[in-house]
């Protein structure tokens, strides 16, 4: 073909024409990646992961309203649970000694009773000198973990416990990630055709995952989970389109040389690959609906990855292909992938029956899946792998009891309505121990809130009545209370706490004077109340700090935490009491849970069938495909309903999208090499030939998604992620062996749906190139060497390039070998036989020539 051929073909084919733009210019382009991936791998390290799930809960409820507060308004010092095995009491008191002597260790809490001591078991309760996150928490943590060492200790902590887990998780990651490219490569080698095929596609893959992560700094934050499980995910969801490229340029590179072949492969394949990942892109656009916002952070990621495979794939892939060309000629291997007519067989076999028995099959797992039982605390996973903290909680709970903790915010200044809030809540059946200033004694007689009049509060202080009426008098003065001043200041009342801060802050001015003994007194003094009211009061709020032995979900839990909240309410008004723990974070994510999983399942069907719809061209089609995938996600979670084993909702979320919006694909490609090739034979020979050819597609893909699903199911410690691996594996699994044995038969048994529900329009098949002697028949369209449309029936000489109008009554187009004079060869596909006509008439014009 001359270049003048090639600009004129080139003009009447817009993707060929992007395709020769970008193999032209494919040095600049490789360039512009170079330069892109140093910015994203410079970029990696500045983005910053959060592992706080609760983080993600809708802004409106209870949970973050009472987390946002207790941050801006309270101190909570960082603490941990430190039980230390086979030991003595005796040796558990010397304990105490050496820890409380460890720098940033605030206090020690331990007795003899069976809270602390059980057994020869000795559980500490350590409180620090800062927050969990400030470092002088962490320092004395490991200090506490070194003094303890050679005993047998379990520590359970959130100090710290964030980098903990993000290098725990890391390092699983990157475990997975190996094993993931070493099952890819293994299922490559079989389904590729030439070995240097292989360094095309994870090179290709490759950078396209760099620049995903690095791009990540685009957002600022991004959860753990998102951050832990998106390049895998990326890898196992994006491959495909790298496959599906390369296998269209070792078709045309049999005919044309390599950078031809790439143009003309890329021009096919950017359609193609276009619509596949549409279906992808789809479900994890539906997961961005989603109230809790975890579903957002991780859709929009993935969202990216997607789109981000797809432009290295369009953009790279053909330079990197060009690059390996010579050295895939000579890497050529036989594909290893069988056949499986059998499985075609089966299907003309079992049409009647299998349909039928899938519907009963599906009312079954639809009823089961919607009786599976869903938990919303991480710590209720059950996970392959376990994290150190994870044993340690799991052993001291199981050791001296389950320990809830929950916190009450009601509004302050109230310190009567406080204590007896404190006091009912106290007395309920599941309550270990209710804190708060109204409950804290100062001595056997007085508690910190209490109120003392001016000689009271001497008698407490010894300090001189005159001096603690002066202080009384300023202190109503201070707080503009005029009245006792000038009706007797000796009746007027102060809760102890605000009178002994504002004793100190009258003697750090100067205005008091005291002895030495005072002195030390009051600092001390000063000092556990200052820590007291920067944990149990802020500036609008006081804190309860509660201790349940309730699990920290269920129906149970959930009742008491409405019967502590009606307590309070009495008192404050049911609109000015919040709760906050893990229970009340647990409501709220199951609360949000039932909208997020309808909106889920309903935009992600909606969006694959109207992309299916086009697509197809077809109603019914759409219907029979989403069906089979809908029910492989009812079977996958059907399964733990009938193993009497939970399921974690973010799994069920995110893997139902996932779900839907890639394995939908492996239904697309049968069902599409079904459509056409029932057009040019009976359908059970269509149905089987489809099967055969979209097997190795959906081998390659299926098999990584699988594998990389129950890697991370199976090593990874962090029980979120590990629950979306195993889920992912299953489901992936199961999509396949519906895709594979079931739709097949619903195909068969649905023809009729899916032809009297095809829409009557002028849609053009894609165009086909045939050379040699072929039979024409029908309303065809496209070169002869020259233009050609008209209804033409007969045969043609020479080389025609042609597409067929169908779904038209009466102008059904079709082009095939005149079978009259070179009949297609036994067990020869109809490109091979293409091949053969081509040859058989290049002989003959050879002869003709000669002659």
């Amino acid at each position: 073909m001359n270049m003048e051929e090639k600009q004129e073909k080139e003009k009447g084919n817009f993707w060929l024409t992007v395709a020769s733009f970008i193999v032209n210019k494919r040095k600049a382009i490789e360039i512009l990646f170079v330069l892109a991936m140093i910015y994203s791998v410079l970029s990696i390290n500045k983005v910053q992961v959060n592992q706080d799930i609760t983080s993600y809960l809708p802004a409106d409820s209870e949970t973050r309203i009472g987390l946002s507060l207790m941050e801006e308004q309270f101190t909570t010092y960082g603490s941990a649970k430190v039980m230390v095995s086979n030991i003595t009491y005796a040796q558990a008191e010397d304990l105490v000694d050496d820890l409380e002597n460890i720098e940033g260790v605030k206090q020690i809490e331990f007795d003899d009773s069976k809270d602390h001591f059980t057994g020869a078991d000795a559980l500490f309760s350590v409180t620090f000198d800062g927050t969990e996150d400030e470092q002088i928490s962490k320092d004395a943590l490991e200090e506490v973990k070194e003094t303890l060492d050679g005993y047998d200790v379990y520590v359970s902590s959130s100090v710290g416990e964030e980098e903990r887990s993000a290098e725990s998780l890391s390092q699983d990651m990157n475990i997975i990630l190996v094993l993931a490219v070493v099952i890819i490569v293994a299922v490559l080698m079989l389904s590729t055709k030439a070995y240097l095929q292989i360094p095309v596609l994870l090179i290709t893959f490759g950078v396209a995952a760099v620049l995903n992560m690095g791009t990540n700094y685009w957002f600022g934050t991004i959860s753990s989970v998102t951050n832990s499980i998106a390049v895998v995910l990326q890898l196992a969801l994006a491959i495909d389109y790298a496959i599906i490229l390369c296998d269209r340029f070792m078709e045309e590179h049999e005919t044309l040389d390599a950078e031809e072949a790439v143009k003309v492969a890329l021009s096919k394949a950017i359609p193609e690959i276009s619509s596949s990942s549409l279906t992808t892109i789809s479900g994890m656009v539906a997961m961005m609906f989603m109230q809790f916002r975890l579903g957002y952070d991780m859709g929009i990621i993935l969202v990216k990855a997607i789109i981000l495979s797809l432009i290295s794939v369009f953009f790279l892939m053909p330079g990197v292909l060009l690059i390996f060309a010579k050295g895939i000629d000579k890497t050529h291997h036989k594909c290893y992938v069988p056949k499986i007519t059998f499985v075609g067989k089966f299907a003309n076999l079992t049409k009647y029956i299998i349909p039928p028995v899938f519907i009963v099959f599906l009312v079954f797992a639809f009823w089961e899946s919607n009786h599976c039982q869903y938990i919303y605390d991480t710590n209720s996973i059950v996970s392959a792998k376990k994290s150190e903290s994870k044993i340690a909680s799991e052993k001291i709970e199981n050791t001296f009891g389950a320990s809830n903790q929950l916190v009450v915010m009601v509004p302050k200044g109230d310190y009567d309505s406080e204590k007896k809030v404190l006091g009912k809540i106290e007395k309920l059946d599941y309550v270990n121990s209710a804190l708060g200033l109204a409950n804290v004694a100062i001595n056997d007689d007085y508690m910190l809130t209490d109120k003392l009049n001016p000689r009271q509060f001497a008698e407490l202080t010894d300090l001189d009545v005159e001096v603690v009426q002066i202080l009384y008098t300023a202190y109503a003065y201070n707080e503009e209370q005029y009245g006792p001043v000038f009706t007797g200041i000796d009746d007027y009342e102060v809760p102890i706490i605000d009178m002994f801060l504002f004793l100190y802050d009258q003697y750090q001015e100067g205005y008091v004077t005291l002895d030495a003994d005072l002195d030390d007194q009051l600092t001390s003094l000063y000092d556990t109340l200052h820590d007291a009211q920067l944990q149990l009061q802020g500036d609008d709020y006081s804190r309860f700090v509660l201790d349940l032995s309730l699990p920290a979900e269920g129906q149970e839990t959930y009742d008491a935490m409405d019967e502590i909240r009606g307590i309070a309410a009495k008192y404050f008004g049911k609109d000015n009491v919040i709760l906050v723990g893990n229970s009340t974070s647990d409501h709220d994510l199951e609360s949000s849970f039932a909208s997020d999983n309808i909106v889920i399942s309903v935009l992600t069907a909606l969006f694959v069938m109207i992309i299916l719809f086009f697509t197809f061209q077809s109603a019914g089609l759409p219907v029979l495909l989403v069906l089979t995938i809908q029910g492989s996600i009812w079977i996958n979670f059907a399964v733990p309903a009938m193993r009497g084993q939970t399921i974690f909702f973010i799994a069920y979320l995110i893997v139902s999208a996932i779900q839907m919006g890639a394995t939908i694909d492996y239904a697309i490609v049968i069902s599409s090499r079904y459509m056409d090739l029932k057009q040019r034979m009976p359908i059970k020979d269509a149905i089987t030939e489809s099967l055969n050819q979209a097997f190795p597609t959906i081998f390659t893909s299926g098999t990584i998604l699988t594998c990389a699903g129950f890697l991370i199911g199976e090593i990874a410690s962090d029980p979120t992620v590990a629950s979306i691996g195993v889920a992912l594996g299953r489901g992936t699994l199961i999509s396949i062996i519906l895709v594979l044995f079931v739709l097949p038969q619903i195909l068969l048994f649905g023809d009729f749906i899916i032809e009297k529900t095809a829409l009557a329009m002028n849609i053009s098949r894609p165009q086909k190139e045939v050379v040699g002697r072929v039979r024409v028949t029908g309303h065809v369209k496209g070169y002869v060497q020259g233009e050609i449309d008209a209804d033409v029936s007969g045969v043609f000489q020479g080389q025609m390039k042609v597409s067929l109008d169908s779904h038209i009554p009466g102008r059904h187009g079709e082009v095939t070998h005149d079978d009259t004079q070179n009949p297609m060869l036994p067990g020869m596909t109809q490109d091979e036989n293409v091949a053969a006509e081509s040859e058989s008439a290049a002989k003959e014009e050879q002869e003709e020539k000669k002659s």
